[in-house]
């Protein structure tokens, strides 16, 4: 087989993850802490870009690879404007778009994995890409009405490894993804529940807005409750967030969001942390069906991945509830890197079509 080296990027809050492959074999992994100090020496998240990027070239020279032995680049997608999943090249327009800032849904790390691949890459006159960012959007028109005109529903979701995971079901089940129907659970800090109807994700709950509770997001809310919350004058707009995304869902409840050490408390026999545990599942457990309905019920396979699937007893728990949709597949923690290559080889092997950001 042909040699092509991909170096794929994915920014994080407080690391850089990178890895070097040969076609789909990897051939070193990295992930790149960088410290808070670090960090906020930077005003904005963009001004990050030259950081991290000096440092990925310099471990992948640490690793022996000089820019010239590389085919392509590919960085993790974030929030831009809404766009369908495929694999894009990096252009201009995206550059642009990004440094403006107008298009953007959220400030979120992985809007900066696009840049960093282009600025790798124009360096070594090689393309760079994206694939299946974070602001794909192929919800259907009904979904989009979330109860008033105001507050539409957005698609911002783990589209990386959702599709990913889809990937592997069909894969894994002898037959095409985009023949197939899926609900697709990323399970992690945050929690995204899709229906895939023959590839095209129609439906998806935001995991900052709605949907299930998770270790630190309060998912959805009683609506009039978190007015009254928001009007009481007790919290400012900063408190609120840090409420809502970051010491919400389990943590709430037990002031600890490590998924593993509250099961292990549920053992040791804590009434409240088994609740709070059974709690979560079951929102999840809805929010599945929720989905299989959005696909009047042709589900070919439930797929539960993320970070909290290698809890044996949560995705147990999630087949007694959701088996009567039929087969249960877990892919537990996530392949992003593998899913940025994955995307680069359908368009260089000519599975998909390149997609222009326009």
């Amino acid at each position: 087989m042909e040699r092509r080296l991909i170096l794929a990027i994915n920014p994080g809050g407080t690391s850089t993850k990178a890895g070097l492959y040969n076609n789909n074999e990897l051939i070193f992994e990295e992930s790149i802490h960088h410290d808070l100090s670090d960090l906020e020496k930077f005003s904005a998240t963009f001004d990050q870009m030259n950081f991290r990027r000096d440092i990925v070239v310099e471990v992948l020279k640490k690793k022996g690879y000089e820019l010239e032995d590389i085919s392509a680049v590919v960085g993790r997608g974030g929030t831009f404007k809404p766009l369908a999943s495929g694999t894009y090249r990096v252009n201009s327009r995206l550059l642009d778009d990004i440094r403006d800032g107008s298009t953007l849904q959220a400030d979120h790390p992985s809007n900066l994995g696009a840049l960093i691949a282009w600025a790798i890459a124009d360096k070594a006159s090689i393309p760079a890409y994206f694939v299946d960012p974070v602001c794909v959007d192929e919800m259907i028109d009904e979904a989009r009405l979330s109860g008033h005109p105001l507050l539409p529903r957005v698609s911002l979701s783990h589209a990386l490894n959702i599709r990913m995971v889809a990937y592997k079901a069909a894969e894994l089940m002898g037959r095409p993804m985009n023949q197939m129907n899926l609900v697709v659970m990323h399970l992690g800090s945050g929690v995204s529940v899709n229906a895939l109807r023959k590839g095209r994700m129609i439906d998806t709950n935001n995991a900052n807005d709605d949907g299930p509770f998770s270790s630190t997001r309060t998912g959805g809310l009683p609506v009039t409750g978190l007015m009254k919350l928001c009007l009481s004058g007790k919290y400012n707009a900063g408190e609120l967030k840090k409420m809502l995304l970051k010491k919400g869902g389990v943590f709430s409840y037990l002031q600890e969001e490590h998924v593993g050490r509250v099961r292990q408390r549920a053992k040791d026999g804590d009434q409240k942390a088994d609740l709070v545990l059974r709690a979560m599942v079951y929102q999840m457990a809805k929010e599945a069906g929720a989905m299989a309905a959005a696909l009047r019920g042709e589900v070919d396979a439930v797929v539960i991945t993320g970070g909290i699937a290698y809890n044996s007893w949560i995705t147990d728990l999630l087949e007694q509830h959701l088996s009567y949709l039929g087969r249960i597949l877990v892919f537990p923690g996530e392949a992003e890197l593998e899913a940025l290559v994955r995307g680069v080889l359908r368009v260089m092997d000519n599975i998909e079509e390149e997609k222009e950001y326009s």
